[in-house]
């Protein structure tokens, strides 16, 4: 039975009657509106206003776009519905979840290089100062994922790491950050991602660890953060069979689900288990993870049942909603189960702020935007030289300097726009720029026009005559709807593999992925950055000539396992 007077609501009593009483006068478009947390809705293509009054959803999710126009969208949507919207991002690496011109202040496991709690808590502050400038109110962040699984595709660098106590440290100092700007917290992915090698946007990936394996390490990351008043939980297109087991001694194997549309998993663990007593939100609903487990039209519906409160995003808006209905008219999904959601979305908006009793919005959009872009550029210098990693230097390379290298051959490899969760782009540009910058010659390998000579008929000497050391820099970052996210050489040759380094000295640089030793264990000098931001860049750079020592701790196992790795 729900109870707002409870954690994480503490509703007092005037607030409990408006909900009760607001939920007995709303028609069913309007509790069914409630239910759905849509994408955010583009000016350029949609009458917002118009938008908004049709479906009468309870939240709305954005990409980054311009700040300006952010917020005229942001205020013609709230001050066209009648009840104020959750408006949420993910706010995962800074506040360039959101705003286009905000800061990339870093990944949550360069957070977790500098073992340093307070570089988390500037993570949720900084994103969460940025988007409530144009009127974001709720992040889908922090990640709580264990990443367990260094093949695992999707996870990676956008988690705290593999050490369960750090990414609980980091990801309450990161909560904190966006309370503080009147954000609210979404945990995600329950029940957690990072122990598959698969991404949950292609299939329903699986979280095969024992009932008990779970519970004292993803469990108890949650159950924590839930004794704490987290107020949401994010649920994933991912399966945890021991504990539908558990719950279900003798289920089939054709009845277990992922989370999303799992009863087990959400009234059984998250709530019956864990005591969760707040708003359940899915993960996106066109993945894959979750469309291919049964048929759109039953799955919507199930979701609902299983105790999720919000389904976010849509394939056909129109069919979903009719979806819905379509259920509640057939008796599959009854009316009491609905409300009991609208209760949880109303009471959560009155909780964390959003709104007051006479449906007012309680958080007003700024009339001036102010980033204080400097301000939080000067902490992202700050935490990339705290969180730079020298993984290791076995031949003593550096530091490298232009007396010692004056001629370097730079390798840059991905550096795509290719994905989602891609965060700045390129960093070929500023690498070759502020090592010329430092009085080296930089020579950018060029994967568009490759040189047939050098690749078929060259040797170490003819290289020799050409570089003195070889800069591999690795931007691969962590994409949805990928299956890997390993080296992958020019396919003729490995025409970009460093075939020579027993010769020449080479070093390699990764600034998206801490894993790359397992496709490159024999390299000499290998460090990790863990985002290819600007500031990252520059106290590389720093580091690598000796102007600065390397600070940053392994927040995982660089050598996947590999003896040969640490050799």
């Amino acid at each position: 039975m729900l109870d707002l007077t409870k954690k994480p609501y503490f509703l007092n009593q005037k607030q409990v009657e408006y909900v009760e009483n607001k939920v007995k006068t709303m028609s069913v478009d309007e509790k069914v509106g409630q239910l759905f947390f849509v994408i955010g809705q583009d000016e350029d293509t949609v009458d917002i206003a118009e938008f908004i009054k049709k479906y009468q959803p309870g939240g709305m999710m954005y990409r980054p776009d311009q700040a300006e126009k952010l917020k005229r969208e942001f205020s013609i949507a709230q001050e066209t519905s009648r009840i104020p919207l959750l408006m949420a991002a993910n706010l995962e690496s800074g506040g360039n979840g959101l705003v286009s011109e905000g800061t990339w202040l870093g990944t949550p496991m360069q957070m977790a290089a500098t073992d340093d709690a307070h570089c988390a808590y500037e993570l949720g502050n900084v994103a969460g100062s940025e988007a409530a400038q144009v009127g974001g109110n709720m992040s889908f962040a922090p990640i709580v994922d264990i990443d367990k699984n260094f093949r695992n595709p999707i996870m990676n660098t956008r988690t705290f790491g593999s050490d369960q106590n750090r990414v609980l440290k980091m990801a309450q100092a990161q909560i904190k950050g966006l309370e503080e700007n009147n954000i609210i917290p979404v945990i995600k992915h329950f029940p957690g991602d990072g122990v598959d090698e698969r991404d949950q946007h292609l299939l329903s990936s699986i979280n095969s660890l024992s009932a008990e394996e779970w519970m004292e390490s993803y469990g108890e990351i949650y159950r924590k953060l839930i004794e704490q008043g987290v107020p949401s939980v994010m649920i994933a297109h991912i399966m945890q069979p021991a504990w539908e087991r558990k719950l279900e001694p003798g289920i089939s194997d054709e009845d277990l689900r992922p989370a999303s549309s799992s009863k087990l998993l959400i009234d059984g663990l998250l709530r019956d288990v864990l005591k969760f007593n707040g708003l359940v939100i899915t993960d996106a609903t066109p993945m894959l993870g979750y469309n291919t487990t049964m048929p759109r039209k039953d799955l919507l519906p199930a979701t609902i049942n299983a105790g999720i409160d919000m389904i976010l995003f849509n394939k056909n808006i129109d069919e979903d909603y009719q979806y819905i209905h379509d259920a509640i008219d057939g008796g599959v999904l009854s009316i009491e189960r609905v409300e009991e959601s609208v209760m949880r979305i109303l009471g959560t908006k009155l909780a964390q702020g959003i709104m007051n009793t006479e449906e007012e919005l309680t958080q007003e959009i700024p009339a001036k935007i102010d980033l204080h872009s400097d301000e939080h550029q000067e902490i992202a210098k700050k935490i990339a030289k705290k969180s730079v990693t020298l993984v290791k230097d076995k031949d003593s390379l550096l530091p490298i300097t232009p007396d010692k290298y004056k001629r370097i051959r730079l390798v840059v490899l991905g550096d795509s726009d290719d994905g989602g969760f891609k965060e700045g782009g390129h960093v070929s540009g500023l690498f070759q720029e502020k090592l010329e910058s430092e009085g080296f010659e930089v020579n950018l390998f060029d994967h568009k026009h490759l040189d047939f000579h050098e690749i078929f008929e060259e040797g170490v000497s003819d290289l020799e005559q050409k570089f003195d050391l070889a800069l591999y820099v690795a931007n691969i970052e962590t994409a949805s709807n990928q299956t890997t996210t390993r080296l992958d050489w020019i396919h003729l040759m490995a025409a970009d593999a460093p075939w020579f380094m027993k010769s020449i000295p080479t070093v390699f640089v990764s600034t998206a992925n801490p894993y790359h030793l397992f496709d490159v264990p024999d390299i000499s000098t290998f460090i990790n950055a863990y985002t290819g931001n600007e500031a990252s860049i520059d106290a590389v750079i720093r580091k690598l000539m000796g102007k600065e020592s390397f600070e940053g701790i392994n927040p995982v196992d660089p050598f996947c396992g590999d003896f040969r790795a640490k050799l």
